[in-house]
């Protein structure tokens, strides 16, 4: 899926089949973060924990997001939230890719 198409989704009231943390991601843009913290809470895989820590430095809990962040091995992001969101989904939708 393109990250054009991930987005055209957006207008459907429910997302498509994705895996979680680009349901995580899905479900942020609509603005529903319990949602989406739901699709990566317990989930272990780096991509998963990329999420988790961008879901929780949007809520402010900049302590809890660096644990994410160190435990997805990535360095905490610095710039603006709606940047980091599509970094990440431009990332783990070029990894879905066929």
């Amino acid at each position: 899926m393109t990250l054009d198409a991930f987005l055209e989704s957006l207008s459907a009231s429910e997302p498509p089949a994705l895996p979680p943390p680009l349901r995580a991601l899905w479900f942020d843009a609509k603005g529903d973060w319990n949602a989406a913290h739901k699709c990566v809470d317990d989930k272990s895989d780096p991509e998963s924990m990329w999420v988790h820590a961008f879901l929780h430095r949007k809520e402010g809990d900049f302590s809890n997001a660096l644990y994410w962040y160190r435990r997805a091995g990535r360095e905490p992001h610095k710039g603006p939230l709606d940047q980091e969101w599509r970094e990440i989904a431009e990332a783990l939708l070029s990894q879905t890719a066929p």
